[in-house]
């Protein structure tokens, strides 16, 4: 598996284009909030087969978008812990990630990570397409898309030495 670095500002047009190809546009609908890279933090290895973006917000730290392009290897499980460890040093004291309700591999892989069920927002998907028109109806498994998934990973309290009490 590659290393993992910061995403850069001379990485942006690389990461519109990578978000084109993958996510249909140069932008993320999370929650009714329009998310552009620009405006993001992430993380991604050398062969941009692995890229993670997130924003910190308060003590909360949410995952944008996370794509592992050779699934298997342990990319998405090494840059969800880059981001983990991120929002940990930053005092945040959960991490939170939105996901559909089709989107079961995600649900899957999330919790196997300690990631808890935390917001069922029914119908949430349709405001979202009113923003980004090019999201689809009907995704993985041939269900509809309706609905957002928040997942949340809480982290431990930091003392003021820095360490997790």
């Amino acid at each position: 598996m590659a290393p993992l670095r910061r995403i850069a500002a001379d990485d942006l047009p690389r990461l519109r284009l990578f978000w084109q190809q993958h996510w249909g546009g140069e932008e993320m609908i999370v929650h009714g909030q329009v998310f552009r890279p620009e405006r993001l933090e992430g993380f991604v290895n050398a062969d941009w087969t692995g890229l993670v973006t997130f924003l910190v917000t308060g003590d909360g730290c949410e995952i944008i978008s996370l794509d592992s392009l050779k699934e298997g290897g342990g990319t998405g499980t090494s840059l969800v812990q880059a981001v983990v460890d991120e929002a940990g040093r930053r005092g945040c004291g959960r991490v939170l990630v939105t996901t559909t309700n089709d989107n079961l591999h995600a649900l899957g892989f999330y919790q196997r990570r300690g990631f808890e069920l935390a917001v069922i927002r029914r119908g949430a998907v349709a405001e979202s397409r009113r923003l980004k028109p090019a999201i689809p109806l009907v995704g993985d498994n041939n269900i509809p898309i309706r609905d957002e998934i928040e997942l949340e990973l809480r982290l431990p309290a930091q003392n003021a030495f820095g360490h997790g009490s």
